[in-house]
């Protein structure tokens, strides 16, 4: 076994429900195992700003279960590489050396990472300059190499499912067409498994290009027996043939590319190729928030455990992975710089076709 005395841990980039999970059972692990756990707030800020962290015992984490969000705080802007100025300041800032010193500073034997694939990306380049790291993958989007889900995933396809189905009552109501913009960035995981699982007539995802008439063909081929209202799911990241992502904000200094609007586009388009009233629902950060299911719950525990294993055993530069039924860890040089997206032989989109779904091509 490796010794470790202290273990710092934080959560970086977006918020997934499940977050909480995970620090309760690093730090659980951690005090079981005879290792002070700290803290770190508001991602890698809590080795760059004195006085960020603390120290969590398991008396801090009883109760953080079943919460969504995460108690260290997180930030997607805080890249210690490439730190963000202020209002006076619109260029960024190198502060790795920085947080090096902090780390040793305070103290630390290793370092958990729990975040999506920017966060883990500065965690590897963290990882070559020497600091032990293990990482922890985080995201609602599923979009992760090496590890088959991610705890927040199924806890945000639940909410969506759940909001299309109450969709599913008002465009029957007043015969309309529902158009649901959910989350996922580039990968269409979330479109399409809420998208199954709530029935949907229509699923747009980001691997597959759509043409917008053969969207409208198909929901009004549904009028002519019968079906007179339609559900579509758009991940945000669709796109159409020959088009390009719709965006709310583009990157500059620090920040990445705010994805939205298609929902929007998709709603419009399908109005003039139907002739039917058409209706758009954003549901944005709602598929972040509130308790985690109890599969993300369990998940999230696992992943945990894992990390602080591999601490003790000594095995840095990896991540934790769900390969079931078991959870392994894979060098965190083969997961970054990568996206999992949905490949276009996946049972379950071959199944949604037959099922008679489009996805607009």
């Amino acid at each position: 076994m490796h010794r470790v005395k202290r273990l710092g841990v934080l959560t970086g980039g977006g918020d997934a429900p499940g977050l909480n999970a995970v620090i309760r059972a690093v730090v659980k692990s951690a005090a079981n195992a005879g290792i002070e756990c700290i803290g770190l707030e508001d991602s890698f800020d809590g080795l760059i700003e004195p006085g960020h962290s603390r120290v969590l015992t398991p008396r801090d984490v009883t109760g953080i279960l079943r919460l969504g969000g995460t108690i260290l705080g997180t930030t997607n802007r805080g890249n210690p590489f490439a730190y963000p100025g202020d209002g006076h300041d619109s260029g960024v800032q190198d502060y790795s050396d920085r947080v090096i010193q902090m780390f040793h500073q305070m103290a630390l034997g290793a370092l958990i990472v729990i975040g999506g694939d920017g966060t883990l990306a500065i965690a590897h380049e963290f990882w070559r300059k020497g600091i032990p790291i293990v990482g922890v993958p985080k995201t609602i989007d599923n979009d992760i190499v090496g590890t088959t889900s991610c705890f927040g995933f199924d806890t945000a396809v639940q909410f969506a499912t759940d909001a299309i189905d109450r969709l599913h009552t008002t465009a029957e109501a007043h015969r309309r067409i529902l158009v649901v913009e959910v989350m996922g960035r580039y990968a269409g995981w979330i479109a399409l498994y809420a998208g199954v699982a709530g029935g949907a007539d229509a699923i747009l995802i980001p691997e597959i290009p759509f043409d917008i008439k053969l969207v409208g063909e198909r929901l009004r081929e549904r009028d002519k027996y019968g079906a007179k209202f339609s559900i579509v799911v758009v991940a945000e990241g669709a796109y159409p043939k020959g088009g390009k992502l719709s965006l709310i904000e583009s990157a500059h200094a620090g920040h990445v590319e705010r994805l939205g609007g298609i929902g929007a586009q998709v709603c419009e388009a399908l109005a003039r190729e139907t002739g039917k009233e058409t209706r758009t629902v954003v549901l944005g950060h709602l598929q972040r928030g509130g308790a985690p299911t109890s599969f993300d719950r369990v998940l999230a525990t696992r992943f945990g455990g894992k990390a602080v294993e591999l601490v003790q055993k000594g095995e840095f530069g990896r991540m934790v992975a769900n390969v079931p039924p078991d959870i392994v860890s894979r060098p965190i040089e083969e997961v970054v710089g990568k996206t999992k997206t949905v490949p276009l032989d996946l049972d379950l989109l071959l199944t949604g076709r037959a099922l008679g779904v489009t996805f607009g091509d």
